[in-house]
C-alpha cells in the first residue's frame, strides 16, 4: 500500500506548504489535502504553483478532505456544498486529485434509519452527477460518534450500495470503525473496490460511543485491533493506500511502514 498523509494530523499547527515540505522529506507518497488549508494556501499561491510542486515532487495528491454535512441541509446550504464541490473538481482537474471525501450530517433529529439512508443516498447521487464529468469520485466517511447520522461501516456500506455508482465509495477509518463498534463481518462482506480511502490510527481504551478525535494515538499504541483490520483488508483484496490521520502533531512514518510490512 502507498503511504499517505492526512492534513488533519497537523491541523492548526501547520500549513499546506509546510506539510508538503515535510511529507516530501519523510518519504510519504500521497497527501490528503484539507479544504481549509487549501484555501489558506491559495491566498498567497496559485493553483498553478500547486500543480508545479506536484509535477516536480515525489508526493502526489490523493483526495480532498472534506465536504462536510452533505445530508439534511437547507437548499441554500446545499447550494454552497455544490459550489465547493465544483471548485474542488476544477482544482482537482489541474493537479490530478480525483477523490473528495464527503461527511454525513450530525444531530439530524428523529429520523429513521431508512430515512437517513434515503437522504444520504439522494445527496450523494446529486453530488456524483456533478463530479463524474470531471472524473472525480466521492468517498462517504462514516463518523464513529453517536450523534452522526451515519456512524458504522455497515450503515455506510448499505448507503453506498443503494447509490450504486462506480464513482461513489467510502472511507474506512480505523478510529471511526472502532469507536462505534463496527463489525469485522461487515468489512469481510465488502467489495474492496468500494473502499476509496483508508485511514489508519489508534485510540485510547474508552467505551463505545465515548471516543473523540483528541483521543487518537499512534497506530499500534492504542486499543484498536489493527492487525485484524489489516488482515481482513488483505483477505478482501484491498491494497491501494493507507493514510495516517491522528489529529495530533506528528510527521514521522517509519513505524507505520514497519507495521504494514
Amino acid at each position: 500500500m502507498k503511504v499517505a498523509y492526512n492534513q488533519a494530523t497537523t491541523m492548526k499547527y501547520s500549513t499546506l506548504a509546510k506539510d508538503l515540505e515535510y511529507c516530501e522529506k519523510h518519504g510519504y507518497e500521497l497527501i490528503e489535502i484539507r479544504i481549509d488549508k487549501l484555501k489558506e494556501y491559495l491566498e498567497e499561491h496559485t493553483v498553478e504553483d500547486l500543480k508545479s510542486y506536484f509535477e516536480r515532487s515525489r508526493i502526489k495528491p490523493y483526495a480532498f478532505n472534506a465536504l462536510e454535512f452533505i445530508s439534511f441541509r437547507a437548499e441554500s446550504d446545499f447550494k454552497q456544498i455544490v459550489e465547493d464541490l465544483e471548485w474542488l473538481c476544477r482544482i482537482g482537474e489541474e493537479i490530478n486529485c480525483k477523490k473528495i471525501i464527503a461527511v454525513p450530517t450530525f444531530d439530524v433529529g428523529e429520523y429513521t434509519q431508512a430515512q437517513i439512508k434515503a437522504e444520504t443516498a439522494r445527496a450523494l447521487h446529486e453530488l456524483a452527477e456533478l463530479a463524474e464529468p470531471y472524473g472525480v469520485k466521492l468517498a462517504l466517511e462514516f463518523v464513529g460518534y453517536p450523534n452522526c447520522s451515519v456512524n458504522t461501516l455497515g450503515q455506510a456500506y448499505d448507503i453506498v450500495q443503494e447509490v450504486n455508482r462506480p464513482s461513489v465509495g467510502l472511507v474506512l477509518d480505523c478510529f471511526h470503525f472502532h469507536a462505534m463498534n463496527s463489525s469485522l463481518e461487515d468489512l469481510k462482506r465488502m467489495d474492496a473496490k468500494h473502499i476509496f480511502v483508508f485511514h489508519i490510527d489508534d485510540c485510547e481504551d474508552l467505551p463505545v460511543g465515548a471516543l473523540r478525535d483528541h483521543q487518537r494515538v499512534w497506530p499500534g499504541e492504542g486499543a484498536i485491533d489493527l492487525d485484524r483490520i489489516l488482515a481482513t483488508l488483505k483477505e478482501i483484496g484491498y491494497g491501494e493506500m493507507v493514510s495516517i490521520e491522528l489529529f495530533r502533531l506528528n510527521t514521522g512514518n517509519g513505524r507505520l511502514k514497519k507495521r504494514l510490512g
